[in-house]
């Protein structure tokens, strides 16, 4: 206000303007007890509240976006971002990007296509797991068309787009590089370390398993009381994984899967981030606990981001191959083979968009 910019609205993403609710928790609107100013929440209960309306943009002139992403594809923060870039195109309302760190780094990629069946609000269009890419960059990505990816947003959008970039900051760089302090951006994202295990743990939302919620480590740890812990833990650590260690251990979630309930399991430590492949290694995990949990081992069944007629797990992974071939006793390399191919093309393909 200051600056002569009046805001007349707050456009909140998954968990809220504020960032204080739970994954997959419905965010009402109303008014920002802080700044008084109405809030429109971008994550309700349908698919439909995943965009802005039109009238909710009718008296915008400009759609301001910072967003903290987490440099991963199910981080739901960038398709937020790209709905809402479609919405203000078809408003004529102008959007401005302000450019934060790819906390994870933007040099390295893991991860297949999104095949168009598999389609959601964690994979709208085809990008890689770890895509390596800022905000900013995703935003200029979808403002010219993704066409190798599903219809959605193959073709360039009429829009204006203003993209603010960084100072100073280096595509190898990680989050600690910047001397900023981490603010969560979402409540299971407390830490850095998180950032960095989450392209690949979050895989275990796809499961029967605890993903670690309701845990002082979400994604770090990661049991159920059928999971043989130090069993687990012995196997992961014969593949070829580098700068990481498991070690099993016992914990109680005080929320979310098998609250209250003893559960065995294994600790995800870190310990060469620049090696470390996160996609990987969960890949390699899901593979164990298929191995070694027999049937109490189960595929998330549950409706998963608005979706219903697709596992979870295919959801997140883009396609059904890694499941099919995890059923089927593949090795890790061989698992790997299923999305190596897209990961290298993905390379070449963004580089028209970046900006670092």
């Amino acid at each position: 206000m200051a600056a002569g910019v009046r805001p007349v609205c707050l456009f909140g993403p998954e968990h809220g303007v504020r960032g204080e609710a739970q994954d997959m928790v419905g965010v009402d609107g109303g008014l920002d007890g802080p700044s008084g100013i109405p809030v429109t929440s971008l994550y309700g209960q349908s698919l439909e509240s995943l965009r802005p309306s039109q009238e909710a943009l009718a008296d915008t002139d400009v759609l301001l976006i910072d967003l903290q992403d987490i440099g991963t594809r199910y981080y739901t923060f960038i398709w937020t971002m790209a709905l809402s870039m479609r919405a203000a195109a078809r408003a004529g309302v102008a959007v401005v990007v302000l450019d934060r760190p790819n906390p994870i780094g933007g040099s390295a990629i893991e991860g297949g296509e999104v095949e168009p069946a598999c389609e959601s609000f964690v994979g709208l269009a085809s990008l890689p797991v770890r895509h390596g890419l800022t905000i900013a960059e995703v935003a200029r990505l979808v403002h010219a068309g993704i066409p190798w990816g599903g219809p959605r947003f193959a073709s360039p959008l009429d829009l204006d787009l203003t993209v603010v970039p960084m100072r100073g900051w280096r595509r190898r760089d990680f989050f600690d590089a910047t001397g900023l302090q981490w603010v969560m951006p979402s409540p299971n994202m407390p830490t850095v370390d998180t950032a960095f295990v989450y392209p690949g743990l979050c895989l275990i939302e796809g499961t029967n398993v605890s993903e670690g919620r309701g845990t002082t480590r979400p994604f770090e740890i990661i049991g159920a009381p059928f999971v043989d812990g130090p069993r687990l833990a012995e196997r992961l650590a014969v593949h070829d994984l580098s700068g990481v260690r498991f070690r099993p251990l016992w914990f109680r979630p005080t929320f979310h899967k098998f609250a209250g309930q003893v559960c065995g399991g294994i600790q995800v430590h870190v310990t060469d981030r620049a090696v470390f492949e996160p996609y990987r290694c969960g890949v390699a995990i899901l593979r164990e606990l298929h191995a070694v949990c027999g049937e109490a081992f189960l595929w998330r069944r549950e409706p998963y981001e608005f979706v219903s007629d697709r596992l979870a797990i295919d959801l997140l992974t883009g396609s059904a191959a890694l499941r099919i071939g995890i059923e089927r006793g593949l090795s890790l390399s061989e698992l790997e083979a299923t999305w190596l191919p897209a990961q290298r093309r993905f390379a070449e393909r963004r580089q028209p968009y970046l900006l670092y």
